[in-house]
């Protein structure tokens, strides 16, 4: 769960980072008056979840609070990326003198929360790592310690930072890091953190995500939740407990378990075939849940078949034979499906498939020649 730039950077403004004292306007009115409570010129910053908000135009300086009401109703209402701007954050305009970047990172193959710092601030670290990494610094967290005012001190050494703002680092180093262990975050960083005119360093923007595992910790973060960067599919998909990922085939997959999951979407491709999504439904998955799936992937107009997996361990077979029955009940439709069970009760489950004249199969490579015949099929008789 990705949060806004206004709530990322308040958390930080929790943990002692300095952060500019702005706040969110819904209208270009709300966008005036506060620009007229800040003083002097003010930033108007689109809150959409996508990167490359200034060059599409949706981030913008504004000398008066007329023209922060001008560019605010510009900004918002925009499309940037398929999102549409309904929030803008009116931040008072910093003087920039030199860009840093900051941020925390999960490193699986160490094991450890990666500090990762920069002295090209201000762009993408993709960027950076893919033209100049050299200019990347990444130090690596012993969980047992945590972050020491040392490795913070160093990290600023190597970035080129003054000797006089290395204590000051060392402590926003320390909050972020803070920050990311405490909510439970897989990333938080800073870009750009902002070396000031008069000497200080100061967060001018942040981002936070959020591991959507932990989010049970934190009612209050789960409450930040965007909607709006969800489609309704993976809206309904997570209010069901269900692992959803749109894609762009047309053979719709419902699978129980995610490492099964990536071994069907791979069988159908080698059959000549393209996922419409990746479903896992999950262990022990009952009726409802399947066919709260099933209603997911046939809302999906590119589907042209459906391909059932499910290994049954926890999960029964016929369980899920009456859930697919019961969602072709709620949700008429004339899509193929290829049905493969296997496990816990999958006879019981076949026979009850077979007697509502459903397609099944053994063996999963005959689900996927099933399942991308009558998807080609489809798409001849379309």
């Amino acid at each position: 769960m990705k949060l806004q730039e206004f709530q990322a950077k308040r958390i930080f403004g929790q943990y002692k980072i300095p952060v500019p004292q702005g706040e969110v306007a819904e209208t270009p009115e709300e966008a005036r008056d506060i620009a007229k409570r800040l003083g002097g010129p003010v930033v108007v910053k689109s809150q959409v979840l996508v990167g490359g908000r200034g060059k599409a135009g949706g981030i913008k300086l504004a000398r008066t609070p007329d023209e922060a009401e001008q560019v605010a109703a510009r900004i918002l209402g925009m499309d940037i990326k398929g999102l549409t701007v309904r929030k803008v954050l009116i931040d008072p305009a910093a003087d920039i003198k030199t860009e840093l970047y900051l941020g925390m990172v999960l490193d699986r193959a160490r094991r450890r929360v990666v500090v990762m710092a920069s002295s090209a601030g201000g762009m993408d670290i993709e960027e950076v790592a893919a033209t100049t990494p050299e200019k990347i610094i990444t130090v690596a967290v012993d969980p047992c310690l945590g972050l020491r005012e040392y490795q913070a001190r160093n990290i600023g050494v190597n970035i080129g930072l003054p000797r006089e703002l290395l204590g000051k680092f060392a402590q926003i180093c320390q909050g972020l890091y803070n920050c990311y262990m405490e909510t439970d975050a897989s990333l938080a960083e800073i870009n750009p953190l902002a070396i000031l005119g008069d000497g200080a360093l100061m967060a001018l923007d942040g981002k936070i995500v959020l591991d959507d595992s932990a989010l049970f910790r934190h009612p209050d973060l789960a409450a930040m939740r965007d909607e709006d960067e969800e489609t309704p599919e993976e809206r309904e998909a997570r209010l069901n407990g269900l692992s959803y990922v749109k894609l762009d085939g047309q053979i719709g997959c419902m699978v129980n378990g995610a490492g099964l999951a990536m071994a069907t979407m791979d069988i159908i491709k080698l059959y000549g075939g393209e996922p419409a999504n990746f479903l896992d439904v999950g262990g022990g998955a009952k009726a409802d849940k399947v066919a709260a799936a099933l209603r997911i992937i046939l809302s999906d107009p590119n589907v042209k078949a459906v391909m059932f997996n499910i290994f049954g361990g926890i999960t029964r077979g016929d369980e899920v034979a009456h859930g697919i029955l019961q969602a072709l009940d709620e949700v008429k439709t004339d899509v193929p499906m290829v049905v493969r069970l296997v496990g816990t009760n999958a006879e019981e489950g076949r026979a009850i498939l077979a007697s509502a004249k459903m397609a099944t199969a053994e063996t999963l490579a005959e689900a996927a020649e099933k399942a991308v015949a009558a998807a080609r099929a489809e798409g001849r008789a379309a």
